[in-house]
């Protein structure tokens, strides 16, 4: 990294990967002393988290200057600009373009968002300490969930076209990429406003199909309401597609599943998992919760908890319902703080009890890496694992599982 440069990112894959982009855009625009926060909207503990970051490298480098764009920035500039430390924001489309990286303009850049058509193709050919490539395949979201902001920072659904997607992935796999995640806001929505309106799983079809040199991909998040019979069956049968899928589940009960205005039922979850699983056992799941949503009873929350072993899902991402001012479920009412808390403890010892009890499942199990920095790897199942010896990050090796502790697993070269 360039020492005058610095991109401090929260929150998700997406901001992950356009954090590349705001990287190649600052040598761009050769602004120097700067760091640049890609924040995060999806809690209120998340703008938290930025707020204090941003005080606390402003008093280590008083000199340093600073950019804030991403979500939070997207949705409430006049946080950001109301503080002392903050130099510029700027909005989720303006942090995009190299041009906006100068202090010589307004201090506040935001556009809106919704007036956004298109999704720009930026091609990231370095991830910087990273041995997966990421790709943005879409962004933006068409539905309302009534606990959400991120459609108010990423706009409506827009998608890339699948000849762009090809040419990037072809070009990662040049520069060494073995293993590449499609990402994007609500990726299974993917295609619906490009001519001849393609499918999320013809684009995958498409994309593997021409470039057969790719060995693995990964998908983020996915909505099990969007998943139709081709995507199920490239889950289901195509290897290079790799076995973990992360649900974006965010309750188990049907009535808050209502109230949050999602589209599936606990019972699709629950089917989805054990379909897939029949026909590849080695699948894993993850999946967002939401825990102490509003309305939310004991029993509503028993639903949840009950899902997590139901489905067998081992890879959880909790969240105690966070109270985001303009969205209908801040208007309705609420769990109080300390029971959202307590209840996302128990989720999260349920996902934990679901990880160990996958580990040992797989003990002695034969599977492929990659390998990553510090000697960790990740199996095709997205198992964590430990490698004793030393291997070039990003390479793929064969070995057999032969240990575990409560967080990965260990592995003998086969």
């Amino acid at each position: 990294m360039n020492e005058a440069h610095e991109v401090i990112t929260f929150g998700c894959r997406l901001n992950t990967y356009e954090s590349e982009i705001i990287k190649e855009n600052l040598v761009k625009s050769g602004i120097q002393n700067v760091a640049v926060f890609n924040t995060c909207a999806v809690t209120k503990e998340a703008e938290k988290q930025a707020r204090q970051a941003i005080r606390k490298l402003k008093k280590q480098d008083p000199t340093k200057k600073i950019i804030v764009t991403g979500c939070a920035a997207q949705n409430t500039p006049e946080m950001f600009a109301n503080m002392p430390e903050v130099d510029k924001v700027i909005g989720n489309e303006e942090k995009l373009s190299p041009l906006h990286y100068t202090l010589e303009t307004e201090r506040v850049i935001v556009n809106d968002i919704m007036s956004i058509k298109e999704t720009a193709n930026h091609l990231v050919r370095s991830f910087e300490g990273k041995a997966r490539a990421f790709i943005q395949v879409q962004n933006g979201c068409d539905h309302r969930c009534t606990f959400c902001m991120i459609p108010f920072g990423r706009g409506n659904s827009r998608s890339v076209p699948i000849g762009v997607i090809v040419q990037q992935v072809r070009t990662l796999t040049d520069d060494g990429f073995k293993e590449i995640v499609l990402t994007g806001v609500d990726v299974t929505a993917y295609g619906s406003d490009l001519p001849g309106n393609p499918t999320f799983a013809q684009m995958i079809k498409r994309l593997l199909s021409l470039v057969p040199e790719l060995d693995r991909l990964r998908l983020s998040s996915i909505d099990v309401a969007e998943i139709d019979d081709d995507l199920f069956n490239l889950m289901a049968y195509e290897k290079r597609l790799m076995p973990h899928f992360h649900i974006s589940l965010q309750a188990g009960d049907n009535m808050i599943l209502k109230r949050m205005k999602r589209r599936h039922s606990r019972e699709q979850v629950i089917e989805f998992c054990k379909s897939l699983r029949l026909i590849r056992p080695e699948v894993s799941f993850g999946a967002d919760i939401i825990a102490g949503f509003p309305t939310e009873t004991d029993e509503m929350f028993e639903n949840t908890r009950s899902l997590i072993s139901e489905a067998n899902i081992q890879y959880l991402h909790v969240f105690p319902y966070s109270e985001r001012e303009g969205t209908p479920a801040a208007r309705m009412p609420q769990v109080p703080m300390h029971i959202r808390k307590k209840r996302a403890s128990i989720l999260r010892d349920e996902g934990q009890k679901e990880i160990e009890k996958f580990f040992r499942q797989n003990l002695g199990k034969k599977t492929t890496l990659l390998v990553e920095k510090n000697n960790m790897a990740h199996a095709e199942n997205f198992i964590p694992v430990k490698l004793d010896g030393e291997f070039a990050s990003g390479q793929l090796i064969d070995v057999q599982l032969i240990d575990h502790h409560d967080k990965y697993m260990l592995a003998r070269v086969a």
